[in-house]
């Protein structure tokens, strides 16, 4: 058997600028669209431009429709509109009004005429819905069943309308007024005797309405493991489905976000190396400001007890330990509780019970850091700087646990994302409330 050699993104773009562009459309030919996905989102845009053209017809268009929206929205700036109008027209409508989101609106419109007027008003639904809202991440594509008709009748309709459907493992069950009123399976329907009412096959629908958020849907799905779920209108009206690979999309995503802003940034829009110097530099400098800014706040304390430092000066060594165990501490409670909130673990309303939680956690842990830091800090100090240091990592640790675990709560109750409140900006908040309760307990056991 002929072993095909394949290609990395950087040994594709050296043979595009040798011009060896026979070689590149033969083997690019012999790879999946995903694989081939891959390679395009590692290329510069001159050399992805060419690898896209050099694409048999409907392989390109199996290509478009496995790259993410940036990607498009890279390919569109790199060829045009005219040419990558026919992949477009082939993508969902979910995975369309995706893509529009990410383009100026003058390119938008023009993808949009060239749509046809059937394919036109299915985007339309899904554009007519906020953006991070699940109506605006469904497929209006769906075939359903009538709970009154027969398992064969149910059948014959997957079969006429299916192909046009974005899933066929999961169908919806409408009643008379058209409302969701249950979901039956294929393999149900297809064991089932034809002559079976779908009512009787069918079960109590998990759904979710059209405005509700995307993320918190699609990880109620992907939890569930639910193939597809119907989304309704205030009405009740079946307007689309959340498909589990779109849910995953949607997770991922978020995921993503939720990192970078952990990180004190925010994601890039385009892969590392091809990103600009600028758009990096855009993506962190709004963050350092605002650490900068809150960073005064721990210079001020310090100035503060200015005093208190010049008599005892051991005091000093003892920061950058007390400030990392508070901003540790801190990050560690916000990022569990992020997480629970993103699992649906916890909602906004459990802020008592996740307060007290953690004023628990925190209070173990700074009994713990707090008896090895007295014990060392006695030995080697004195026992009155001793007992300073063990108060300290005691009262820290419990309030960056409680805070850190509140904020992102908090966060969420006024509709802001809890990853907003990263690690840097807690670890920055207790840095100066560490040095207030620090100083406190010195000023208080000392006499100073």
């Amino acid at each position: 058997m002929e072993n095909t050699r394949t290609l990395d993104a950087g040994e594709l773009d050296e043979l595009i600028s040798a011009g060896g562009l026979a070689e590149v459309g033969t083997t690019l030919s012999t790879l999946p669209a995903g694989d081939i996905a891959a390679l395009l989102d590692r290329l510069p845009h001159k050399s992805r431009g060419i690898a896209f053209r050099l694409l048999a017809k409907d392989l390109a268009v199996e290509v478009f429709d496995d790259l993410s929206a940036g990607s498009q929205r890279r390919l569109i700036d790199d060829l045009g509109t005219a040419e990558v109008a026919a992949a477009f027209d082939h993508l969902d409508p979910d995975d369309r009004a995706e893509l529009l989101d990410e383009l100026p609106a003058g390119v938008a419109k023009s993808l949009i005429q060239q749509l046809t007027p059937a394919e036109r008003d299915m985007t339309a639904v899904v554009l007519g819905y906020p953006r991070g809202s699940v109506g605006r991440r469904m497929s209006p594509e769906f075939v359903h069943a009538r709970e009154d008709e027969s398992a064969g009748d149910a059948l014959a309709r997957v079969r006429e309308r299916g192909h046009a459907a974005e899933t066929i493992y999961t169908v919806p069950v409408l009643d008379g007024a058209r409302s969701l009123c249950g979901v039956v399976s294929l393999r149900d329907l297809l064991l089932a005797d034809p002559a079976d009412t779908v009512r009787d096959l069918m079960n109590k629908p998990m759904f979710a309405h059209a405005e509700d958020d995307a993320e918190t849907t699609a990880q109620r799905c992907v939890d569930r493991g639910i193939l597809a779920m119907p989304v309704v209108d205030n009405d009740s009206r079946l307007v689309g489905v959340l498909t589990i690979d779109d849910a995953v999309e949607v997770v991922e995503q978020a995921r993503d976000t939720d990192e970078a802003r952990a990180g004190a940034r925010e994601p890039l829009r385009d892969p590392y190396l091809l990103s600009s110097i600028l758009s990096i530099t855009r993506a962190r400098i709004v963050w350092l400001f605002v650490l900068a800014v809150s960073a005064i706040l721990t210079v001020n304390v310090l100035e503060i007890f200015e005093g208190t430092l010049e008599q005892r000066v051991a005091l000093a060594l003892f920061i950058p330990l007390l400030t990392g165990i508070g901003g540790n501490t801190g990050s560690q409670a916000a990022t569990t509780v992020t997480r629970a909130l993103a699992t649906d673990e916890v909602a906004p309303r459990d802020v008592a019970r996740v307060a007290a939680k953690e004023v628990r956690v925190g209070l173990t842990m700074g009994a713990l850091l707090g008896l090895a830091g007295f014990t060392v800090a006695a030995l080697v100090y004195g026992l009155d700087i001793g007992v300073v240091i063990g108060l300290t990592i005691l009262s820290v640790c419990t309030l960056a646990a409680t805070v850190g675990g509140v904020m992102p709560l908090i966060a969420k109750s006024i509709r802001v994302d809890p990853a907003v409140f990263s690690t840097p900006f807690i670890s920055t908040f207790c840095d100066a409330t560490g040095l207030l309760v620090y100083f406190s307990i010195a000023k208080a056991v000392l006499g100073i």
